[in-house]
């Protein structure tokens, strides 16, 4: 009877176990269709206005622009880690911070980190890197937060606190699939690579534009829009795969629960039909016992 009220206190809080794991998956599939559709209403203003850049990036006013000049020298590389906001997301942020130590590592200039996320404080700084600022991003980063971040990152670039500025984050394939990944963004890399799309885009320049109020106003304003919806749009893909991966692992752990309580399950059946048949067994030997008594007597 013990092992049996074991088994049943086993499977009831495996149950519980299924019922938090499925709450959390749809707690998790419910944040990805809202990143989802954040990344994708952004995506087509981020693209159109990345074009625009490109096709003014080869203009004399951009040659002298400070988000556009590399640094003669690069001293010191500020590093932004965006880690997820939790765990129970499989290896997402794990792989994500042995990314960074590892490229880090190759880069071999001095650096230091800016945390944006609320996961493992503890183990980034554990792992031997300079957080000296951490940005706390909601599950749907707003566009206010994004630029709230790209302000202090221009800051640093500007002041000269930070010769260059790498974004380290979780590149998002597919649901299923994340791959850690790094961008540049200040200095602004040049978009005059020679490649055919660069050609086109640099052959409508060639057409006859008016701009209004003028070149230089407009470079700048679309300079501060592409410093800002790339920092927004990293930092949405990064939210868009933490909340796959969690959903994905939530998804594995109450499929694991699901086969544990059938296991246990099984498991209880044939201790409750060994236990019936000890006590038939019993039952029989008591009454073949009392039979014999009743014989000699």
């Amino acid at each position: 009877m013990a092992n049996l009220r074991a088994i049943r206190t086993r499977i009831k809080s495996v149950e519980n176990t299924r019922q938090i794991t499925k709450s959390m998956k749809m707690v998790a599939a419910a944040k990805l269709r809202k990143t989802q559709a954040a990344f994708a209403d952004l995506r087509a203003f981020a693209d159109r206005s990345a074009e625009l850049l490109a096709q003014m990036s080869g203009d004399s006013a951009a040659k002298g622009n400070p988000w556009m000049t590399p640094r003669e020298e690069i001293r010191t590389v500020c590093y932004v880690l965006i880690v997820g906001n939790r765990g129970l997301c499989g290896t997402y942020n794990q792989a994500l911070l042995r990314y960074c130590e590892d490229f880090i590592k190759q880069s071999g200039r001095e650096n230091y980190v800016i945390s944006c996320g609320r996961w493992g404080k503890d183990l980034i700084a554990s792992a031997g890197l300079e957080v000296r600022e951490t940005f706390e991003i909601g599950d749907t980063p707003t566009h206010e937060e994004a630029l709230k971040l790209a302000e202090r990152l221009k800051a640093l670039y500007r002041d000269g606190t930070a010769d260059e500025v790498v974004l380290v984050y979780q590149h998002y394939r597919t649901v299923l699939s994340q791959e850690p990944t790094h961008a540049v963004l200040l200095p602004i890399p040049s978009k005059n690579d020679g490649s055919k799309s660069n050609s086109t885009l640099k052959s409508s320049l060639d057409t006859d534009i008016i701009y209004e109020p003028d070149r230089e106003s407009l470079l700048v304003t679309l300079l501060d829009m592409y410093i800002g919806n790339t920092v927004h749009a990293v930092l949405l893909e990064a939210r868009t795969g933490e909340h796959s991966a969690r959903m994905t692992a939530m998804t594995a752990a109450a499929d694991n629960t699901e086969e544990l309580i059938s296991e246990l399950t099984l498991e209880l059946n044939h201790a409750r039909q060994a236990a019936i048949t000890t006590e038939i067994s019993e039952i029989a030997g008591g009454a073949e016992a009392l039979r014999n008594n009743a014989e000699k007597t």
